[in-house]
């Protein structure tokens, strides 16, 4: 199958093309390396440096080749950039993704994927009694910043797609994805991010009083859950997650374990509107495509340092 991967050189998407190749499909990928990396990208892949902006050779793409199914990865992801320049980021992450729709709708693709947050779109975890749970897929939505309202926006696009031209997709509301090749320098990637600042024995400062609670999934499963939804030619909205909260002060003990790192941390101020607590209730895509995660967290941290240390030495 021919498969193409918008953000194919980025953290996730490149896990993605490396096992779409190994499976052996077919598949291209564009990315304007923006935040992605040439290091990142698989050399058995045809690559299209680009942005997704770029109307004209987006529809040469989809000319030039017979595109079968499309993982729409590619975006803006900065939440604090996102509320400076809504502008911006609408025209990435909401027109140039109907474009993508439009331009896949009328190749007549077999799978549409697109990637969200499952972060970002739901809100504060905990309820007004003191009380939380695992989001699901049927609980309110409510995005504290643009690029949560980007990502829901084109939620409802393929919702009305799917029911207007019985278009083939599913939305994955991806957990907070860590493992090997995260960039450390972003606002967000908080494993990535201490990681190297541990093994460098560098100031690690935690935002507010680190009590903050995620929802971390290895990058593999994550990859997994997209094969998944590819092969079940799955249709509608999918939470991906562990199902389990982790705090950032848990985080960091277990690297500053793994890396013996012995600094105190530095507490400083937390952002306004970040919510305390989100994880993600995954028994629909267990339920629907058999699909779990397989990495538990301390195999997964094992494996992020084991990587960033090879990656420092070189």
């Amino acid at each position: 199958m021919q498969v193409l991967v918008t953000g194919g050189a980025g953290f996730i998407g490149s896990h993605l093309v490396d096992s779409l190749v190994d499976a052996g499909h077919d598949v291209l990928l564009i990315d304007n390396l923006h935040t992605g990396s040439q290091a990142n990208v698989n050399t058995k892949a045809m690559f299209y440096r680009m942005d997704l902006t770029d109307h004209a050779a987006m529809g040469q793409v989809f000319t030039r080749n017979e595109i079968q199914a499309v993982f729409h990865l590619g975006a803006r992801v900065n939440v604090r950039e996102s509320m400076q320049d809504p502008v911006g980021y609408a025209a990435v992450n909401v027109s140039a993704s109907l474009a993508l729709m439009e331009l896949s709708r009328a190749a007549g693709i077999e799978q549409f994927v697109f990637i969200s947050s499952g972060g970002a779109v739901y809100g504060e975890g905990i309820q007004a009694d003191g009380s939380h749970k695992a989001f699901t897929e049927e609980d309110p939505i409510n995005p504290k910043d643009n690029y949560a309202a980007n990502k829901l926006a084109i939620e409802q696009h393929l919702a009305l797609y799917r029911e207007a031209y019985d278009f083939p997709s599913a939305v994955l509301r991806f957990a907070n994805i860590y493992g090997p090749r995260q960039n450390p320098k972003g606002e967000a990637g908080v494993v990535a991010i201490f990681t190297e600042a541990m093994l460098k024995n560098q100031e690690i400062r935690i935002h507010g009083d680190g009590t903050q609670a995620r929802d971390f999934l290895y990058v593999s499963d994550a990859v997994d859950s997209c094969l998944s939804a590819l092969k079940h030619r799955a249709r509608g909205v999918f939470n991906v997650g562990s199902g389990q909260p982790t705090t950032v002060n848990e985080i960091f003990q277990k690297l500053a374990s793994l890396t013996h790192y012995h600094r105190a941390p530095v507490n400083i101020e937390r952002p306004v509107g970040e919510v305390d607590l989100a994880y993600l209730n995954t028994s629909l895509a267990r339920s629907s495509w058999g699909w779990s995660n397989r990495v538990d967290l301390q195999q997964g941290l094992t494996n992020v340092v084991k990587h960033v240390q090879a990656e420092l030495q070189k």
